[in-house]
């Protein structure tokens, strides 16, 4: 899909999403403003927007660029994870707005774990330990157990699971 977009623009997204990962959202933000925009809307780019504006903390702002890629790409998971992300960092926006955002795409992907994993912890946040531990149950389900297991563990947002002895 990237090569979709014109060789500058693809150089400015490797160095954006370059700065990104070296904790520089404001360089990689300037490279972006210099995409065209045409190319704006390609979903690797509003990806990087995303990435930018969650590396900013501006969660508003990374809603919304997240909302337009469910919008463009409803076939692509990582809009809906990170449009639920951000919903619940937003000013105004909770856990309960994150799972609802979220739940719709779990019919969609059915092989991708992370949904599931991520509904777990909105439903272990909410005090829904039974719908928690299915959730997580169907994450385990479709992904790398161990992996995914591993990460359970050290997550804030299943300490519920870990009180009641579901996760150890």
């Amino acid at each position: 899909m990237i090569s979709q977009l014109s060789k500058a623009t693809a150089r400015q997204l490797m160095a954006a999403d370059g700065w990104t990962d070296l904790g520089c959202p404001a360089e990689a933000h300037a490279e972006l403003e210099q995409i065209a925009a045409e190319e704006k809307v390609h979903p690797f780019v509003l990806e990087s927007y995303w990435r930018v504006y969650a590396a900013w903390g501006k969660w508003q702002r990374a809603f919304e660029v997240a909302e337009s890629l469910v919008e463009r790409q409803p076939g692509l998971a990582a809009g809906w994870l990170h449009r639920a992300y951000a919903a619940r960092r937003m000013p105004g926006g909770t856990v309960q707005v994150a799972f609802d955002l979220l739940q719709p795409a779990a019919g969609k992907f059915l092989k991708e774990p992370i949904i599931p994993y991520n509904l777990a912890c909105y439903c272990a946040q909410l005090g829904q330990l039974s719908d928690a531990r299915s959730w997580l149950e169907q994450a385990f389900q479709h992904g790398d157990r161990k992996v995914l297991h591993r990460m359970a563990l050290e997550d804030p947002d299943l300490e519920p699971l870990k009180a009641v002895g579901y996760l150890k």
